[in-house]
This record gives structure tokens, sequence and C-alpha cells, in this order.
């Protein structure tokens, strides 16, 4: 196993100084833009720019790493443009999407107890590194009602992880401990927080491993949002570009309902 790649953790940090200001004492964050979807059956999302992975598969290329390309806003700022999405359309989910909600703790923090007084369900969609990284994260998060957190793997192995985001192979663990922290904090397996994971690259044996690590943690946890790779046509080139063949993939206009 290659045991080279970068520091996903030192670079969240440099990300968050380049798609996060503070003004007047707000931590405000760069956003792309803000849309209704078809996910969770029907759901409000602020795409933010920034994240601390270069996941090779991922679909939010154009904007994610770009700053230049969004407009800062302070968590009420951002709130009431996800709100009023989901207001008109009815719908019951909410979230941060396209880059990692959690570089900018602050901010986020802030968003999340805007929705407690709502009727709206805030999903944290999170790659759980720095979660894992610092437990008090964790705690902070386990003080917020109305609050799920779908922590994503890259992979199903340090391997894997590295092969797909270009990080170090041991950063992969700290996956596992963000679910162990949320855990710990007092999220509710399998109900307030749940593992995804993307096996568009995994062979049947290291998913069974896989499943059987989660298990060790809570038996909920078995219950996995599989991920497979969605073939944008600018995902197309840059898996041909690092040589990577998914074993399970779908293109964009067959994604099947059961993973909607």
């Amino acid at each position: 196993m290659n045991s080279k790649g970068y520091d996903p953790i030192e670079r969240a940090g440099k990300v968050k100084e380049l798609v996060t200001r503070v003004i007047s004492g707000e931590e405000l964050r760069a956003y792309f833009r803000f849309r209704g979807g078809r996910w969770y059956g029907g759901i409000a999302t602020g795409d933010v720019i920034g994240c601390n992975l270069s996941c090779v598969f991922c679909w939010s290329w154009y904007f994610k790493d770009k700053p230049s390309l969004g407009k800062f806003l302070t968590p009420y700022e951002a709130f009431t443009r996800i709100a009023k999405i989901a207001e008109r359309r009815g719908y019951r989910f909410v979230r941060l999407s396209g880059g990692e909600p959690t570089v900018s703790r602050v901010h986020l923090i802030k968003l999340a107890r805007l929705f407690e007084s709502t009727r709206y369900v805030f999903i944290l969609e999170t790659n759980g590194l720095l979660i894992g990284y610092d437990y008090s994260y964790a705690k902070e998060l386990a003080n917020i009602s109305n609050l799920v957190v779908r922590v994503s793997f890259k992979g199903t192995t340090p391997d894997e992880f590295h092969r797909l985001t270009g990080a170090a192979p041991k950063f992969y663990e700290l996956q596992f401990k963000a679910l162990e922290n949320l855990v710990y904090a007092g999220f509710e397996p399998g109900k307030e927080v749940y593992p995804a994971a993307m096996i568009g690259f995994s062979p049947d044996e290291n998913i069974v491993e896989f499943v059987k690590r989660l298990k060790a943690i809570s038996d909920e946890f078995v219950d996995v949002d599989w991920e497979y790779v969605f073939l944008y046509p600018h995902v197309e080139r840059a898996l041909k570009k690092a040589g990577l063949k998914p074993l399970r993939a779908v293109k964009p206009n067959k994604i099947p309902k059961s993973m909607i």
C-alpha cells in the first residue's frame, strides 16, 4: 500500500482560510448556489465551496475548489435561502452539499441551530474526518436537535481511501472514529447518525469486512447507504486519467430510485 498522500486535517485548515471570512464576529462561508432536489424524497440544498479531500469521482469539481465562483454568506443568509426553497416546495429535509460542510465549524453550528426552531430536519453530509479527529466537534453537534449526520466513507479500506482521494491511507480510520465519537456523544445509531460508503471500486470481500467493522461499533450500522459512481462526463474523464475503472457505476439519468 502506498503510504504517500496529503494530510486532510491540515488541508482543512488551509481550505478554511480560503472559503470563510469573519466579519463583525460572524463566520461567513462561500456558497456556489442554492437548489431543490429529489434526494431524500425532496431536499433543499446549499452547495458550499471548499473540501479537505480531492475525490477522483467528485461531481462538484467545477466549483468545489474555486472560492472565486462563490458568494460569502452569514449563517442567517444561508438559512433564509435554504428555508425558502424548502417552504416553497414542501420539503421536510435541508442540507449542505458540494464541498465539506465541517470545514467551517462555527458557521455550520450556527446554521444548524437556526433550523432547530423549524419543522425541517438538517442532514449533515460529511466525510467525518474532522469529527473523528476532534471529539468536541461531535459533542457540540449532539447539542443540536433536528440534526442527522450521514458519514460518507470514501472506500472500504485504507488503500481504497488513498486511491480515491489521494490522502494518506492512515486518515481513513478517522471515519470510523467519527461514528464512534458521534454515538458516544449521544447520537442514536441508525436514526440520528448512519454510515454511507462509496463502493464503486470495492471488491465484495472488502465490503464484507467493512460491514463487520461497522457492526462492531453498532448493529444498526450494518444498514449502509451504498454509493455508486455517477458517470458524469467529467467524472469519466477523471477516472480515465487516474487509471481507475469502477466496478459499480450508473449514468446520472439512470440512477435507481432506491439510491435517491
